[in-house]
């Protein structure tokens, strides 16, 4: 009899509701960002829009730059879940941490998190990321609320690991 059983990555760990703003955008803008072309240009216009065009651009660049990374360096690919999922894989809530430690200057706890995705030698450079990306994404939480409702549960679920 052959058991089939998720990748541990991708495993449910908890609800995208019970972290908070800058953790469940992590994850939600990783998860649009992942899809594609049409998806990043959706997460630009959301940032341009939320946080002005110069902040805007500076937040997609370091968030650009942050998924680049982990697609070229992870250890392995990072899982996720789809996107209207209410559920947070877990490799998702490693990234929600990371980016949340990067975000309150935990650097170090962040860095610690980093090299269990990349080698050491690049986890310096995603902490960094993760902190600008971080600070856009708590300034879009101060003046706008949760990030982009992308959980829209009359949404169609694109591609879920459960």
């Amino acid at each position: 009899m052959h058991h089939y059983s998720l990748p541990r990555g991708g495993a449910p760990v908890g609800l995208l509701s019970e972290l908070d703003c800058v953790e469940a955008g992590a994850v939600i803008y990783l998860r649009l960002w992942s899809e594609g072309p049409d998806e990043q240009a959706m997460v630009c216009q959301e940032f341009d829009a939320l946080l002005g065009y110069e902040k805007g651009r500076n937040a997609t660049e370091s968030f650009g730059k942050l998924c680049e990374i982990c697609a070229r360096h992870c250890r392995r690919p990072l899982l996720r879940h789809g996107l209207n999922c209410k559920c947070l894989g877990a490799d998702e809530a490693c990234f929600a941490n990371f980016v949340g430690y990067a975000t309150d200057g935990e650097r170090e706890d962040a860095f610690l998190l980093a090299a269990t995705m990349v080698r050491p030698n690049m986890a310096s450079a995603l902490v960094t990321l993760a902190q600008d990306f971080g600070l856009a994404l708590k300034s879009m939480a101060r003046s706008h609320g949760r990030p982009i409702e992308a959980l829209d549960a009359d949404q169609p679920q694109t591609r879920t690991l459960h």
